[in-house]
Order: C-alpha cells, then sequence, then structure tokens
C-alpha cells in the first residue's frame, strides 16, 4: 500500500456511505480508505482482493489461464511483453507499452493511435501540471511520458487509472490522429472532432492544483493531425492509413467485443446491451483483423495492446479471444502460460 495521505475534514463527507462514493469517484479502480486523524482524513491506497469488487463471477476461469497464481490484488499490475506486443489486463498499462515506444523513437513521426474500445479513455488522471511538467500527487513524483519507469510507477501508485491513460498521451502528442472503433449501442455512426486540451481543477487532494484533461469538439473537417474519429465502420476507422507513413499504436480493450459487466455488479443479473455471445466476438476479431489485412497496415503496426478488462469483458472468453487476435495479426501463439 502507498503511504497515507492527508487531506482536510472538509473535503470529504462525514457520512461513510457518501464517503465511499467520493473515494471510488476520484480514485476509480484502486480502493481508498480514509480514517478521521484530528480534523484531517488520513487516506490509504490499495488494490482490493474481494473478488466482488471485481464483478465477473467466472473471473478466476480468466485468472487460471493467465498464470502465474494470480491474486486478485494483484491484476492490475499483471502484463506480459513480447516483441511488440503487451498483453495487460487492465488498459492502464497501454500508456506504459507507447512510453516504451516514445522512448525508442525520441524523433517520433506523426502517429496515428487506432484505440478499439468500448470507452473514450479521456478522463483527467490524478496527475498535477506543474510549470516543469506532470507529478504524481500520491508519490510526490515526476511522470515523464518518455521515462517508462515513472510511468509505471505512476500506473501502481492510482494518479494513472483505467478510463484516462489516454489523456496524457494527447498532451505530450496533441498532433496525433485517434481512431476510435466502437460498435452500437455508444457508437452508431462516425463523428470527427478536433482535440482540445484542456486543465481541469483537482476535486480532492489539492483543489489549486490542476490536471490535464480533453474535450473533443465536434465538426467535419474529418481525419488528421489533431483529429479524433468515433466510428462504428471499419473503412471509416482505417480511412486513408494505407499511403502515409504515420506511426501506428494499436490498443485493443476487449470490451470493445462484449461488455458484458461495464464494471457494475448490477450487471451480473442484467448485463449490458453489448453482451454478445462467444461466436459473435470472435466472428467481429476476425472483421477486425481482416480490415487491418485489407488496408496492408498489419506489419506497420508499431506496437501492439490487448487488455482483457476484468468485470467488463467476460473472462471465460479471454482465452479464445486472445489466440484468434494473435493468428489474425500474424503473431505466433502465446505459451508462457
Amino acid at each position: 500500500m502507498s503511504s497515507p495521505i492527508s487531506i482536510p475534514l472538509s473535503r470529504l463527507s462525514l457520512d461513510p456511505q457518501q464517503r465511499h462514493a467520493q473515494l471510488r469517484d476520484y480514485f476509480c479502480d484502486k480502493d481508498a480508505i480514509g480514517i478521521q486523524v484530528g480534523d484531517l482524513w488520513e487516506l490509504t491506497l490499495g488494490w482490493s482482493d474481494d473478488p466482488y469488487r471485481y464483478v465477473d463471477p467466472r473471473l478466476n476461469e480468466g485468472l487460471a489461464w493467465w498464470g502465474g497464481d494470480l491474486r486478485y490484488q494483484d491484476m492490475a499490475l499483471a502484463r506480459k511483453r513480447r516483441g511488440r506486443l503487451l498483453l495487460s489486463l487492465n488498459d492502464t498499462w497501454t500508456l506504459e507499452s507507447w512510453s516504451e515506444w516514445l522512448a525508442r523513437n525520441p524523433g517520433h513521426p506523426d502517429i496515428t493511435v487506432l484505440h478499439v474500445d468500448d470507452h473514450k479513455d479521456l478522463g483527467a488522471p490524478r496527475l498535477f501540471v506543474h510549470p516543469d511538467g506532470w507529478v504524481d500527487p500520491i508519490e510526490g513524483q515526476a511522470m515523464i511520458l518518455h521515462q517508462p519507469h515513472t510511468v509505471a510507477s505512476a500506473i501502481m501508485s492510482g494518479a494513472l487509472g483505467m478510463g484516462s491513460f489516454l489523456t496524457p498521451f494527447l498532451h505530450y502528442a496533441p498532433s496525433t490522429d485517434v481512431r476510435h472503433l466502437c460498435q452500437g449501442p455508444k457508437c452508431t455512426g462516425t463523428v470527427d472532432s478536433a482535440i482540445k486540451l484542456e486543465l481541469l481543477a483537482d476535486t480532492l487532494l489539492s483543489p489549486n492544483e490542476c490536471r490535464p484533461g480533453i474535450s473533443l469538439v465536434s465538426d467535419d473537417k474529418g481525419v488528421g493531425r489533431g483529429r479524433y474519429r468515433f466510428t462504428d465502420d471499419l473503412d471509416a476507422w482505417l480511412e486513408g492509413l494505407e499511403g502515409n507513413d504515420t506511426a501506428i499504436l494499436l490498443h485493443v480493450d476487449m470490451d470493445y467485443f462484449c461488455n458484458r459487466y461495464d464494471g457494475d455488479s448490477d450487471s451480473v443479473e442484467h448485463p449490458g446491451p453489448l453482451n454478445a455471445p462467444l461466436p459473435d466476438v470472435l466472428n467481429r476479431i476476425d472483421e477486425l483483423t481482416e480490415a487491418l489485412r485489407k488496408h496492408r497496415l498489419v506489419d506497420r503496426l508499431a506496437d501492439i495492446v490487448f487488455a482483457f478488462s476484468p468485470g467488463f469483458f467476460p473472462a471465460e472468453f479471454w482465452a479464445q479471444s486472445c489466440d484468434r487476435l494473435l493468428f489474425g495479426l500474424g503473431e505466433l501463439p502465446w505459451l508462457d502460460r
């Protein structure tokens, strides 16, 4: 666990349920416990070992496939690297993978992010913007995007979490061309936007500090540098990439194919609308990889991340969907499980 963080008593509710909701909303995937000490709250952060925190009743099937006797509280840190490919459970590690790519390519060319996900991941990370760079307020350390060890530290502390990893990358490389492939019901059609960088006031640890944010300003100007395309159409997703020399970073959150739970325990009894059976998931994987092959992009993928999203994408689908994606992208099977 991290060292306790002290904040004034006025920043959190005295009601235990309301305080729990405030802390969950702020820290997202990392659990926070607040204990009153005089006129302060002392906050202690940690990864939960409670299986119900992770929603999916068949989660152990996915963990058995992953291997290594992985405990619930270790899932947030689990990842495996092979060449250009990273497998992770939480998709926050996508940013570490991109950081490693940036470190290897300091004079990087134009960048295109192929973002395959049921979520935009444009939330504001718990990073404070200082004149000389970003600071992780939980550990009190600098987070420098082209230094991967600092990114990993910020993920482990909880400063970077699910739903916010794309934001610091776009602040670092604002000319990135983002292509977000999403299914219905969240996406029906194609919407093009300009990426607008913002600074947002912190809401808990230090309200005088600002955090990086992103907003999207819709227009009809198509794709390009500093642009964000949100689409459910595979050809629109890849439009114009075949003929240019942009560096392509592919991120696949498996909840794009099926988001049965969406991190919500109520979905165990009442699954979300994107609840495809396994045969449909595998067919959709084939359609995606075929589109990449058709546009002659598979060999141009500089970095690939598969994130399995416990509590979102059903764990009993992890094994077969991973194998199908690897096959479709011309990657060897993963044999170290």
